[in-house]
Formats: C-alpha cells, sequence, structure tokens
C-alpha cells in the first residue's frame, strides 16, 4: 500500500511514536550556519557545531520532516565500509592517509553507539560485526582476495577475518555456504530512531529546525525557500540523493534506488536455525549489492540494490517500491535462508541514495563563499555520514586538532554526470552488468571479467 502520511515509508517509520512535523520557516532569518537537509549529514554536522560551541546560531531546513529521505529508510548498518578502496583513496592522498581514513572509520560506528547512549537516543545499537558470505567459488575467491588486500594494508585478525564454512554457520546458518569473512566494524541500528533522535538532541542545545521548508535555491551566504531567506556565513549542502533537485546542481549526484523488504517477527525456533543471536548484519559477496540485519523486535530486514534509475535524475514516491524487485529480494532472502520458506513478509519499501560519479564520497568547504557540501556515500552513509559532520564542524570553525581535513575525502570533488541520455544508459548499464555478472558466477563458478573490468576501471 501507498505511504499514508509518514507511516508506510518504511519499516522503520512504523515502528516509531507519530510524526508530528515541526513548524515551516516563515520569514527571513539570519544564523551562522545554515544547513540544507534534516538527515545524518546535516543533524550530525549541526551536532557536532553546538557541541563545540554552544553559542553558534545553526538552523536546519528540511523540504520534509528530519529523517524522510535515506537517513530514515536505510538498511540499519553502521559500518566502515567505505565506496571508495583503500588503493583509490591511496593514488589520491597517499598510503599513510588511506590508512588512518580507514582506522577513523573503525572508530567512528563505536562513535555513534557512543553519543547515542550519551544523548538518551535508543536507536537499538548492537555492534554485532558485518559477515561477508562466500556462496560460490567466484564469491569466495573474492572474500579470500579481499581479507589478504587488507592485510598488505596493515589490518589484522582483528579487524578482517577469514572463515570456513563452519565458522559462518556458527554465526548464521546461510545455505551452501563456503566460508566468507568477518569484520566487528559494523552495528545493527534502527536508523529512524537515530535520526530522530539526533533532531531531537540538536534542538535541546539550541539549534533551529524548519520543516516543510523548500530550498529554492541556495547561493553563497543565503538560502532561498519560498516564505523567507535564511542568511548565513556558512551554508551546507547535506541533500545527498535529492541533491540533483537543488536548483544548478542536476549532474552533481546521481539518486539510485535501494529498495527493502521486512519479514514478520520470527518465532524462536526460526530463530534457533537462522543465527545472528548478536544482530550481526549480512550479506553474500555478490556484485549486486544486498543487505540485512536482524531486528530487535525479531524481524530480518532485507535489501538490496537492482532498481533502475530513472532518466534526468528523477525522485519521485512512485520509485519506492518495484513489485519485480521486490519479489527479487524475497526470493534471494528464503535462498539464504530456506526455513523462511512461507514466512509472511509484512512490509517493503525503498528510497534513493547519493552516487557521484567516480563513486568516491567528499566533504569540502569553501572559506571564500561559505558553501559546504557532504555526501555522496553509495549506500555506506550512516556511519560515513557522522565523520562528515565532525570534518564540516572542523572546516568551518578552522579548527581540527585531529587533522580531519587532511583525510582523503576532504576537500575534494567529483566530477559531474554526463548530461541525458548518457546518465541513464551509463548508471542502469552498470546495475545490468553487476547482475548479468552474478548470474554468470552462480552458472560457472568462475569470476567475472566484465566486472572486474569495471571495477578496475574505476580504480578500486
Amino acid at each position: 500500500m501507498p505511504p499514508t502520511g509518514f507511516r508506510g515509508l518504511s519499516l522503520w517509520h512504523d515502528t516509531i511514536g507519530e510524526i508530528e512535523p515541526r513548524p515551516a520557516l516563515t520569514a527571513d532569518l539570519e544564523v551562522d550556519v545554515a544547513v540544507v537537509g534534516a538527515g545524518y549529514t546535516g543533524l550530525w554536522t549541526a551536532y557536532h557545531l553546538v557541541t563545540a560551541d554552544p553559542a553558534i546560531r545553526v538552523a536546519v531546513i528540511d523540504k520534509e520532516v528530519a529523517g524522510f529521505g535515506a537517513s530514515g529508510r536505510n538498511g540499519g548498518w553502521c559500518s566502515a565500509l567505505f565506496p571508495a578502496s583503500l588503493k583509490r583513496m591511496a593514488a589520491e592522498r597517499g598510503r599513510d592517509a588511506a590508512v588512518r581514513m580507514q582506522h577513523v572509520l573503525h572508530a567512528t560506528v563505536a562513535d555513534v553507539g557512543r553519543v547515542a547512549a550519551e544523548e538518551g537516543i535508543d536507536c537499538h545499537f548492537d555492534q554485532g560485526g558485518y559477515l561477508s558470505v562466500a556462496r560460490n567459488p567466484a564469491q569466495l575467491e573474492r572474500v579470500r582476495a579481499e581479507v589478504a588486500d587488507h592485510r598488505r594494508w596493515g589490518f589484522g585478525e582483528e579487524d578482517h577475518r577469514l572463515l570456513d564454512a563452519h565458522e559462518v554457520t556458527d554465526v548464521a546458518g546461510v545455505s551452501n555456504a563456503l566460508g566468507g569473512s568477518f569484520t566487528p566494524h559494523c552495528a545493527a541500528i534502527h536508523p529512524a530512531r537515530l535520526v530522530r533522535g539526533l533532531a531531537d538532541a540538536v534542538e535541546r542545545r539550541g539549534v533551529r529546525i524548519f520543516e516543510h521548508t523548500t530550498a529554492v535555491d541556495v547561493h553563497s551566504r543565503r538560502v532561498v525557500t519560498p516564505h523567507g531567506t535564511v542568511r548565513a556565513e556558512h551554508v551546507v549542502l547535506a541533500t545527498e540523493g535529492y541533491t540533483p533537485a537543488v536548483a544548478g546542481r542536476r549532474r552533481a549526484i546521481a539518486p539510485v534506488y535501494s529498495l527493502m523488504t521486512a519479514t514478520e517477527p520470527l518465532p524462536d525456533d526460526v530463530w534457533a536455525q537462522i543465527g545472528l543471536e548478536k544482530r550481526t548484519t549480512f550479506a553474500d559477496n555478490r556484485h549486486l549489492t544486498i543487505y540485512g540485519q536482524r531486528t530487535r523486535d525479531g524481524r530480518i530486514a532485507f535489501g538490496g540494490r537492482g532498481a533502475p534509475y530513472h532518466y534526468a535524475s528523477k525522485v519521485s514516491p512512485r520509485y519506492d517500491r518495484d513489485e519485480r524487485v521486490h519479489a527479487t529480494l524475497r526470493r534471494i532472502l528464503v535462498e539464504l535462508f530456506p526455513v523462511l520458506e512461507g514466512v509472511t513478509f509484512t512490509h517493503e519499501w525503498g528510497g534513493n541514495l547519493g552516487v557521484p560519479r567516480d563513486w568516491f564520497p567528499s566533504v569540502r568547504h569553501d572559506r571564500h563563499t561559505g558553501l559546504a557540501f557532504a555526501g555522496g556515500y553509495v549506500g555506506d552513509g550512516v556511519a560515513t555520514s557522522a565523520l562528515a559532520g565532525r570534518t564540516l564542524t572542523a572546516m568551518i570553525r578552522g579548527d581540527d586538532p585531529d587533522g580531519l581535513a587532511t583525510l582523503p575525502w576532504a576537500g575534494r570533488t567529483s566530477r559531474d554526470w554526463e548530461p541525458e541520455p548518457l546518465r541513464w544508459l551509463g548508471v542502469n548499464a552498470v546495475t545490468a552488468l553487476m547482475t548479468s555478472a552474478d548470474w554468470s558466477e552462480r552458472r560457472t563458478g568462475r569470476p567475472s571479467r566484465a566486472a572486474s573490468t569495471f571495477w578496475a576501471a574505476l580504480g578500486q
């Protein structure tokens, strides 16, 4: 069924209290920092700004409500995953900077849990790690190569560990497991609880949040809305997959849809066969990403890519559901855990995520114009956005004792996507390539040469 109000947007929105929108902006306003977008990036930025300087004046505006977009609908993985590889980061800023970036991301996962606890945000944070399962020889070869690659960068067993088939099934009863890998640097969360809790936390510190307020235009030192202009020394664009809707930024980010489904709460005898006692997040090592978690109320929330990119970077509620993709997700989940055959699926939903042209997220601030941006997380934004908020705070304040502004993603800009129809052809061709590669690997057991060529072309 289509959503009614904010109910039906996702499982996560259906399992929090009623959302009462905050008042919209109705007059001109002057502040020190204006933030466009009340998702994780915008709210973490506001949080770290007012924590560092309680006197700073911060306003956050959003076209909908806090957590309406990806921050309230995602898979609930607070992970240290980053779309650009260590090799790619090192090519930008050197080996030491790449390794330091990964260590900072590791620490950020736990830091999200710490802040949530300190602020009384019950976001169901459980750091049970991430299990990547290999279910065919090609996936196993890839898992082994990934763990070996981490060793070459200095990360040991405590960060990435290779598992045999028995060790995999000790964690999760995934069918046909040949092996896998495990990292402790991932937590399962309830994403809507986190983003709504962050909004409350920043409001308690004096940040003003204006919902149902559209940024008609974003300029140096000002944000124009239908009913008032916000003037500020610094303007932060934190719009992720909605960035193409901002005037002049149509080709900066490609909004790509990721869809999810969720089971009913499962009985104890089913969980005894599935496992996941520590709420370890899980996926197999296919090219077309899938992701799952065990929720606190005993469901499996499961998602993946495969929905089409829509021409001219269009974003619409009607793209949140795609029966073909949702049916595929249900089928894959039952393949992973055959005990789920016949189980009832209670929710299906989706939303867009932001993909830069080179798949490399960025954080930047221009001191001359006051304009700042963070995003392009390619779906790995829960912990990454928290680090972005800290980094933007350091850049805006000109106070960076931790050297965050020297990390590989800081100060860089990805080139724009191609104009249409090339953008539509290119993005959907990648989805088709990954789908074909996974089919080939399941059939032959051999790694896909086409997929390897694609990742090499990205420098991954």
